[in-house]
């Protein structure tokens, strides 16, 4: 291929990808909706129901987000009533836990029915 067309817009893979995932992120925000979440939040709530009392930087290196998205994602998840942020006081108080309240746990009942009815 020749310079021209290797640097076309519908020849780069990682457009095609990008694409995908804005399809994919469109579905799930539609299907979000009603349980109050973001895509982004929504991810997070899966690795606490998963594994709960985590801590920012497990989650942080789970799903690959940095310490400015996660921070305030956090922040909203708790006001929201669904997680509770702690200093972990017996190891390293510079150690933020992240943990499920009755509400967050609760909320996974809701979200069961979430991957079916993006996949159909």
């Amino acid at each position: 291929m020749s310079d021209k067309i290797n640097l076309l817009l519908e020849n780069q893979l990682c457009f095609a990808l990008y694409g995908v995932m804005q399809a994919m992120t469109a579905v799930y925000r539609k299907e979000l909706e009603s349980l109050g979440l973001t895509y982004t939040q929504y991810l997070v709530m899966l690795s606490l129901w998963q594994r709960d009392n985590q801590s920012v930087g497990c989650i942080s290196r789970e799903l690959n987000l940095d310490s400015g998205t996660l921070t305030p994602l956090l922040k909203r998840l708790q006001q929201q009533g669904l997680v509770k942020r702690s200093r972990n006081a017996v190891l390293d108080e510079r150690i933020v836990n992240v943990s499920l309240t009755p509400r967050g746990r609760q909320l996974r009942e809701r979200a069961v029915a979430v991957p079916p009815r993006v996949a159909a």
